[in-house]
């Protein structure tokens, strides 16, 4: 709500009423950061869903809250130079990666114990509760 809200009051200083893409080049960051943060979200959802079905709820709860935070992090350095953007696009990568290796690991671990019986549950939320705060480190 924050982006759609910041897109359309650029919107209406620069241009006066509507949503149009023409503009400033302030308008032209704002309506890119909001665009790309928008076609990030469903990779998101995704393997944030997958990640606290499959493995624990919550270190997932926790990366879901930290890339809330980075995305908003990315907006605001998108809207100063393009470099300023950098480091929560990288953050973030590293959020999506870590809840995508949880569901992976929710996923073997369910094989594990429909082939083999052998059920590593509690390692794997034991692993992935101590390896969550890392996720705080730049």
């Amino acid at each position: 709500a924050f982006f759609a809200n910041k897109v359309e009051h650029e919107s209406r200083h620069c241009n006066g009423k509507g949503l149009q893409r023409q503009g400033s080049s302030y308008f032209d960051r704002v309506y890119t950061a909001n665009q790309n943060c928008g076609h990030a979200y469903p990779t998101f959802l995704a393997v944030l869903w997958c990640a606290g079905l499959l493995c624990s709820q919550a270190p997932a709860a926790f990366a879901g809250l930290m890339y809330l935070f980075v995305r908003q992090k990315y907006f605001v350095g998108y809207l100063g130079e393009r470099t300023q953007s950098t480091p929560g696009y990288l953050f973030g990568k590293r959020i999506i990666l870590f809840l995508f290796l949880m569901s992976v690991a929710g996923i073997l671990n369910y094989y594990l114990v429909y082939f083999f019986g052998s059920d590593f549950e509690i390692h794997i939320k034991t692993i992935t509760g101590a390896i969550s705060p890392l996720l705080l480190i730049p």
